[in-house]
Formats: structure tokens, C-alpha cells, sequence
């Protein structure tokens, strides 16, 4: 078992990451944060300003910095992540490889990525790791299987797309839910009740999905009697595969951008 997580760098997504796990009704003393900019911390979780304030009593560390900061911070962090400590990293694009030599002495490198959900314990976690025994791999499954669903994934070179998907993907629904909210207070509804209303609609339809046995796109048909409203709007969307395209470049962009961060760590 982990006993002591230290989150360094706890931003957005490390903040929905511990508020996950305490939701879950973790200890609070299991985890304490490196961040010389948090203004608080959750109550009972310990909050350092230096690497040098952090008694050492933590198994493992999770960075949650800019994957950019990656070569100008890890000389200061060799005393945190050091022998008998695994390193999680939520830096997108940077390998196992990267991690290894960015902290050579630690126990095990793994690669995590979560979306923000994880802060209502419905994200799935991509984990992919290099140099844990299976008792190891035990433990930090079941430390980020606490945020939703963890997935470990043993082939690293689709690690990109998958967060494309999975890390990402959050923000283009999101993106996706605003564009519907807005399409129809252009079409006539006040701006409030178009949000509500596509934001319930949403939930709904992702709810019955992630409970249905039939894929997302048989539901779709089944929404959409011939003849219908819904089936003349899909027709819209379905015209040249528009969505389908428009899907598939935006993907493509987000995994390219992972190797692109990588090159620049």
C-alpha cells in the first residue's frame, strides 16, 4: 500500500486528483503537496514550500507541474524522488524514458493521465509504468482506481492518442456542450435555460450510454425515427462525415502536440 503520496504541483488537475481520493474517504495524512505557490491546502494534508521541508516519509510523488518546467525543476527534487520512491507524472508527452533520467534512482517511473473528473470519482486513469513488481503495480492501481476507472496501458507509443481521448477529451465535450447551448440561443432561447438544458441533455445521454449494451451510434439510430426531427438534424452531422472529420483532426492535433512537448523537455 502507498502510504504517503506527495503531490508536487498541485494545480487543477492535482487538486481534482485529492479531492477525489478524500472524497473516497482517504486519509487526509496520506498525502501532502510541494507547491510553493498554493495558497491552502485540504485540512489535514500537509503543505511544504520547498523540497527541502519534506520529511522524506512519502513511498511516492506525483509531478503535476508543466511538462516544460520538467529540466529546470528535477535537480531540486532528487531528495524527494529518490531511491525506494516511485515517480507518477501527469506531464503530458513526457515518456517513461524522460522520467528515468530526469530521476534515475527512484523505484519505478509510470506515466498517469486523468481527466478532472476524477474530482467526482468518474475519470478514467491511463496508467503506464516501467520498473514496478506486481506488488507495486497492485498498489498504485488501486491508489488511482479510487478516482473512477485505471486502465494500465503496456504499449507507451499510444499513450498521446489515449490522452488525446481520455485526458482531453473532457474539454471538447465541454467545448461541445457550450456550441449547443449557444446554437440555440441564437435560434431563440435566453442564454440560461439553453445551458441547462444542454448541459441535462448531455448527462442523460452519457449516463444511458455508459449503462447501455449497444454502442453510442446504434443509440444515436434508435433517437431518430425516419422521417423525424432528430434524424434531420443527424443528417446535418452525418453530411461528408463532417463530425467524423472534424473529430479526427482535432485527436490527430492533440496526440501531435504530446510529441511536441516532449521534444521541448
Amino acid at each position: 500500500m502507498i502510504e504517503q503520496l506527495l503531490i508536487i504541483g498541485c494545480g487543477n488537475m492535482g487538486g481534482a486528483m485529492l479531492a477525489g481520493w478524500l472524497a473516497s474517504g482517504a486519509d487526509p495524512a496520506r498525502f501532502a503537496i510541494l507547491d510553493p505557490a498554493l495558497p491552502e491546502a485540504p485540512e489535514g494534508v500537509a503543505l511544504f514550500r520547498d523540497a527541502s521541508e519534506v520529511p522524506g516519509t512519502h513511498d511516492a510523488v506525483m509531478l503535476g507541474f508543466k511538462p516544460q518546467q520538467l529540466r529546470s525543476l528535477a535537480p531540486g527534487l532528487q531528495g524527494v524522488a529518490g531511491e525506494g520512491v516511485t515517480v507518477c507524472s501527469l506531464l503530458a508527452g513526457i515518456t517513461r524514458n524522460q522520467l528515468s533520467a530526469a530521476f534515475p534512482e527512484a523505484a519505478g517511473h509510470v506515466r498517469v493521465m486523468p481527466n478532472l473528473a476524477a474530482r467526482i470519482n468518474k475519470s478514467p486513469v491511463i496508467l503506464c509504468e516501467a520498473g514496478l513488481d506486481e506488488a507495486a503495480r497492485g498498489d498504485l492501481f488501486a491508489l488511482y482506481d479510487a478516482l473512477g476507472t485505471a486502465v494500465w496501458l503496456d504499449d507507451e507509443s499510444r499513450f498521446d492518442l489515449v490522452t488525446a481521448l481520455a485526458g482531453s477529451g473532457p474539454g471538447f465535450v465541454y467545448r461541445f456542450i457550450d456550441a449547443l447551448a449557444g446554437a440555440a440561443e441564437e435560434l431563440g432561447l435566453e442564454r440560461a435555460e439553453a445551458e441547462q438544458l444542454a448541459v441535462a441533455t448531455v448527462d442523460g445521454a452519457s449516463s444511458l450510454a455508459g449503462l447501455s449494451d449497444i454502442g453510442p451510434g446504434d443509440l444515436a439510430d434508435r433517437v431518430a425515427s425516419p422521417g423525424g426531427m432528430t434524424r434531420e438534424g443527424l443528417n446535418v452531422l452525418d453530411k461528408d462525415k463532417a463530425l467524423h472529420r472534424l473529430l479526427v483532426e482535432t485527436l490527430r492535433a492533440t496526440r501531435d502536440k504530446g510529441a511536441e512537448l516532449s521534444k521541448g523537455a
